[in-house]
């Protein structure tokens, strides 16, 4: 490389910026308030356009990538959120209670390539299944903090693993950023890695 490049996480998500510090990666974080209104219904399309707005709302240098994401659980065929209330994280739990779900994250990169302008995006699914969720145990989670910011109500890194009987995927992506499949959008877009920015 011929000069040093700087990583942008334009996210506000502390798991994905645990996720880059846990490996050493070196990186600001830089976000915008975007709309996330969004009248595409297809899970996949939807997080990479969430993605893609996040990512274009933040200045990106000719030295620098910016990295944003957006993650969201299907389940029965509708895309989950983030619970705004007891009674919304309730409703999750008892959809997702005994039942396979599918987290989808989306992720674009943005860059210049001989000095132009470069944004691509893609996605990643991981299946988790779900034990059976007793009620009063759903109850008492959703009196915590921990469901009101992550897509489906909970965390499979916190509380919520007492639930989860398997998953089928990368395991990063539930958590909020699949790192393998970053890095091979970085490397074949722009020919980096994430230890570049180390």
């Amino acid at each position: 490389m011929d000069r040093k490049m700087h990583l942008i996480l334009a996210s506000k998500s502390p798991r994905r910026r645990e996720i880059l510090e846990n490996l050493g990666i070196t990186f600001t974080v830089q976000t915008q308030e975007t709309d996330e209104s969004c009248s595409v219904t297809d899970p996949a399309a939807f997080v990479e356009e969430l993605a893609r707005r996040k990512g274009s709302a933040v200045t990106c240098a000719p030295d620098s990538i910016v990295l944003s994401a957006d993650t969201v659980v299907v389940a029965d065929g509708k895309i989950l959120g983030k619970p705004h209330c007891e009674n919304e994280c309730l409703a999750m739990m008892r959809t997702l209670s005994g039942h396979r779900h599918t987290v989808v994250t989306g992720f674009s990169l943005s860059g210049y390539i001989d000095g132009k302008p470069v944004c691509v995006s893609s996605h990643t699914e991981t299946i988790v299944d779900f034990d059976v969720i007793d009620e009063a145990d759903a109850l008492a989670y959703a009196c915590t903090k921990e469901p009101y910011d992550k897509a489906g109500g909970y965390a499979i890194q916190g509380h919520a693993a007492l639930w989860i009987r398997g998953i089928f995927g990368c395991y990063y992506n539930v958590v909020g950023l699949p790192v393998h499949d970053v890095q091979v959008l970085l490397r074949d877009t722009f020919g980096l890695t994430l230890k570049d920015f180390s």
